[in-house]
């Protein structure tokens, strides 16, 4: 991939337009299943839309998605959608580290609000500095596609028959165990999360606590755990080494 432009202006903006446009190819089915999805779940078409504005994150509106249809309340859905971005302030980290020095913190607050794990990759790949005219271009393909396409699948929701959007339900379940099988199959650390987490889940449930909060708790928990087993296995192997 080339290089960065280091000189802001609108060449930096298209080139990461271009470098873009794939990503914004690829969230077009994804953002599409969204709306269909939240529209079955029974939100409105401003609320659909609102959440890619503001959330703009696919895993973590999938999981609100699933917390409102069992009922859960919004200060669980909000720490649930925390747990599951944290990863962001290490992206953002990562990135300003590449950014030029030319521009400011705003700038990068700015743009680091677009960041995804996909604009990520694209960014850090590039060699040498990156822009912020590069960031937002890359940036604001992605995020208009998401919008986009999330108020699409609503509409193409809303004109499905009513039978058939109380069963699409299901289909969020499923998808949840389409994105986590990949996963497992190359990483024993994600098996084990998975599977501390689903029975943390479990226990918290059995034992009269909300859905909700038994979730936010699980996924505590499990990364906590799963995490340290970790990290004393690795000072293990190098004591040994």
């Amino acid at each position: 991939m080339g290089e960065a432009l280091l000189q802001g202006g609108p060449s930096s903006f298209r080139q990461g337009m271009k470098a873009g446009a794939g990503i914004a190819i690829g969230y077009a089915p994804i953002a599409l299943t969204y709306g269909l999805l939240a529209k079955t779940t029974g939100l409105s078409m401003e609320e659909t839309i609102l959440m890619s504005l503001i959330v703009f994150a696919g895993a973590s509106q999938y999981i609100a998605l699933n917390l409102l249809a069992i009922g859960t309340g919004a200060i669980e859905i909000i720490l649930t959608t925390f747990i599951v971005n944290i990863r962001h302030f290490l992206l953002a980290a990562s990135i300003n580290e590449k950014s030029s020095s030319e521009d400011g913190i705003v700038k990068r607050a700015i743009y680091a609000f677009g960041l995804t794990d996909e604009t990520f990759s694209v960014a850090a790949m590039m060699h040498g500095k990156v822009t912020a005219g590069f960031m937002f271009g890359l940036n604001m393909t992605a995020y208009v596609s998401w919008v986009l396409f999330s108020g699409l699948g609503h509409v193409f929701g809303a004109n499905l028959p009513d039978m058939l959007q109380e069963s699409m339900s299901v289909a969020l379940y499923a998808m949840f165990i389409g994105l986590l099988t990949p996963s497992m199959k190359g990483s024993k650390k994600t098996v084990f999360l998975a599977v501390t987490a689903a029975a943390f889940n479990s226990v918290f449930t059995l034992s009269g606590l909300s859905a909700g909060w038994s979730i936010v708790l699980a996924t505590l928990l499990s990364s906590v755990i799963i995490q340290l087993l970790v990290t004393l296995r690795n000072k293990g192997e190098e004591a040994d080494a």
